[in-house]
């Protein structure tokens, strides 16, 4: 492929299905549910979240659904997070508070405190939620309209972004969902590689968890919505993924730190945890997504690589443009797109050797590689 080519033709591909994405991906109809619903439990699990955990259960009541029961599990925290569950359990007649147990070896905290909330659950449909998530009122209904004939739906919430670390690196999020496949196909092939997930809504049918042994088959997983629902569908499950944006809202980091901290917990273990795949990676966004803006740089020197090369960056543009008209990202972070394409990389890196050095550092937990948690 000669240069001018090089700079043109491969951007069409994210552009692409980017594109199709914006028009095919399911939010979900807000509809009264069924007469017939079954019994639900909304679980959340929470270590130090007393910033968040009393907005999550105020928000959660008004999703326009008829909640069986509440159940949070407070995994440790240290900072208020019990007391204010206790304040807020006398409150609200739903609510049912757990203590975490201790953290058994080559378990993973958040999958820990979900194998617990799901003991403790008695509903037939689970809903897990995490502390930092807020549904919007009817949110809940939305969801539940796409669970008839299947046995997960899990949806990305609005990602809220307080601070320009945030709003440079968190629409990556959504690119790393809408570029490479079309959302539509998750529900309608089998093959469990065809998936995508998000953890911070999940909703499950409680015999397809248990057919697939529960939690504990995914004791060791960072990455635990994408294990989960690739169990389901290795299961003969159908899993289904929307686009939470009218559904919930959830600020995940609040610092460029932050932000930082969380991409290298899981990116590595998320493009399969292996160093070809992180090779593969580095060189899709390169080729992509910065390959053209050099070429335009090159230009200066190179005439004949300005059209082209004008090409590959105008259609990452108008994929980011697109993409900030649906979840409201600040346009200066479109036209920041390369820079935050390499700070992606960068954390890419940073994630793998966090990996192969089993220093994997969140919450105040540090895990071992992947490896050596599954011995």
């Amino acid at each position: 492929m000669t240069p001018e080519l090089l700079f043109a033709l491969p951007p069409l591909l994210p552009a692409g299905l980017v594109g199709l994405n914006l028009l095919t991906w399911t939010r979900g109809v807000d509809q009264p549910p069924p007469a017939d619903l079954p019994r639900i439990s909304l679980l959340i699990p929470a270590r130090d979240e007393v910033d968040n955990i009393e907005g999550a259960l105020r928000a959660a009541l008004e999703g326009g659904l008829p909640l069986h029961e509440i159940i949070v599990c407070d995994d440790g925290s240290t900072d208020g997070t019990g007391p204010l569950l206790a304040r807020l359990a006398a409150e609200l007649p739903l609510l049912r508070v757990i203590a975490g147990r201790p953290l058994p070896a080559g378990w993973v905290g958040k999958v820990n405190a979900a194998h617990q909330l799901a003991e403790a659950a008695t509903g037939e449909l689970l809903l897990f939620l995490d502390a930092d998530v807020r549904v919007e009122p009817g949110g809940l209904r939305r969801l539940f309209s796409l669970l008839p004939g299947s046995d997960v739906v899990t949806a990305v919430p609005r990602q809220v972004m307080g601070s320009p670390g945030e709003a440079l690196l968190m629409p990556l999020l959504y690119l790393s969902y809408v570029a490479w496949l079309p959302m539509a196909l998750i529900p309608r092939v089998s093959d469990p590689r065809v998936l995508a997930a998000n953890g911070q809504v999940l909703l499950i049918r409680r015999p397809m968890l248990e057919a697939i042994g529960g939690f504990a088959a995914v004791k060791g997983e960072v990455v635990d919505d994408m294990a989960l629902c690739r169990a389901v569908k290795q299961r003969g499950g159908r899993v289904v993924f929307a686009d939470g944006r009218d559904m919930a809202s959830c600020r995940m980091y609040r610092s460029w730190s932050e932000v930082v901290r969380g991409f290298s917990k899981n990116l590595y273990e998320g493009i399969g945890g292996h160093p070809l795949a992180l090779a593969l990676v580095l060189a899709l966004h390169a080729l992509l997504f910065l390959t053209p803006y050099v070429g335009l740089l090159g230009a200066i020197v190179e005439p004949s690589w300005a059209a082209p090369a004008a090409v590959g960056v105008g259609l990452n543009l108008a994929l980011r443009l697109g993409m900030a008209a649906r979840w409201g990202h600040p346009l200066w972070s479109v036209l920041a797109h390369p820079i935050g394409v390499v700070g992606l990389m960068a954390i890419a890196v940073r994630s793998a050797l966090w990996s192969a050095r089993g220093a994997i550092a969140w919450r105040g937990r540090v895990y071992a590689s992947r490896a050596a948690r599954a011995r």
